[in-house]
């Protein structure tokens, strides 16, 4: 039975990194799609690449979601696997209903929140601490982080660009926005790539078929890079819309700022803090701060708002599926 969990695990984390690359794929190339700096399936196969080699450049924040979520030592070991699968199902179900909807909501986040909801029905313990730490507050700071930094960066390259030909000045950002789009790509591959070889390693050390001293195997890290530039190449063409003209009618120089901002944010979490944060609240916040100095009520604020609420009820309603799914597999599998 052990051995089928862990293939039923290996086989949900691969399916959420899918849908998580396709529900994502807005995050990396939406601005540069809608600014024309970039053809759509160009930009696909621009973001799947470098998602692939993104989620190749480190495992600490994998090593974050397998070891600072859920305590799963003292756990029989069938137990922890039906945790980890009703926390993928969480996750997932909660991906395709806001990409349903076209809302940019997290996926970290419903991961995280599909572990905790699956982990509290099975009476395990949560590392409080860890969460508030690598989680809760990288969630509140990333955006506004995000937010505040793309609007500095964005007054003042409008105050350099002042006395700059309009015309001349739209076409070079429009190229530079494909060096953005492609650092954006970069980093939602060291994010988000990295959750899913994080719960497919949580549960190869539950059965002791990894070792923690060793760290991920190559294999992994391959299978989830591959499954989440897969499902960047799909698209998302309903989050699309949203991020790249619902919220305010980006152009190439706010589009370059907003995504080159996102960047910067996405790299210090994943290589100094190795905290797992959002791309999409990232990219979100900054295309606000960009919009946000054209004027206040250039930014849609009711989209905002959906938008703002998607992430309110990303980890209450992942952990809520995740508890249920737990309550109804755990007879069946265990």
């Amino acid at each position: 039975m052990e051995v089928a969990l862990v293939i039923l695990v290996v086989a949900l984390a691969l399916s959420f990194d899918y849908t998580n690359g396709f529900h994502d794929a807005a995050n990396a190339i939406a601005t540069s799609v809608s600014t024309r700096a970039l053809t759509p399936r160009a930009a696909l196969l621009m973001a799947a690449v470098m998602n692939f080699v993104g989620a190749l450049l480190g495992t600490e924040v994998a090593e974050t979601i397998a070891t600072s979520i859920v305590d799963l030592q003292d756990a029989p070991a069938h137990t922890s696997l039906v945790v980890v699968v009703a926390a993928l199902v969480g996750a997932i179900t909660w991906n395709l209903i806001t990409w349903w909807f076209g809302l940019p909501s997290s996926s970290t986040h419903a991961l995280i929140g599909g572990l905790v909801g699956a982990g509290l029905a099975a009476n395990l313990a949560i590392y409080g601490t860890a969460i508030v730490d690598k989680v809760v507050l990288p969630m509140i700071f990333s955006p506004l982080v995000g937010f505040g930094l793309a609007f500095v960066v964005m007054v003042g390259v409008l105050w350099i660009f002042k006395s700059a030909s309009p015309s001349k000045t739209t076409r070079r950002f429009r190229v530079a926005q494909t060096a953005s789009a492609a650092a954006m790509a970069l980093g939602h591959g060291l994010q988000d790539a990295q959750k899913t070889m994080g719960v497919i390693f949580m549960a190869l050390l539950t059965v002791g078929w990894a070792n923690k001293d060793e760290g991920i195997p190559l294999w992994v890290k391959l299978a989830a890079a591959a499954a989440i530039s897969l499902g960047t190449y799909a698209g998302g063409w309903r989050i699309m819309r949203t991020l790249g003209r619902k919220i305010i009618e980006l152009d190439p120089a706010r589009g370059f700022v907003a995504e080159t901002v996102s960047a910067v944010v996405l790299y210090v979490n994943a290589f100094v803090l190795h905290a797992p944060v959002s791309t999409t609240h990232t990219i979100t916040s900054a295309i606000m701060g960009v919009g946000a100095t054209k004027r206040l009520s250039a930014v849609r604020w009711g989209v905002a708002k959906n938008i703002g609420i998607a992430w309110i009820l990303t980890i209450p309603a992942s952990a809520a599926v995740a508890a249920l799914m737990y309550y109804i597999l755990h007879p069946i599998l265990g």
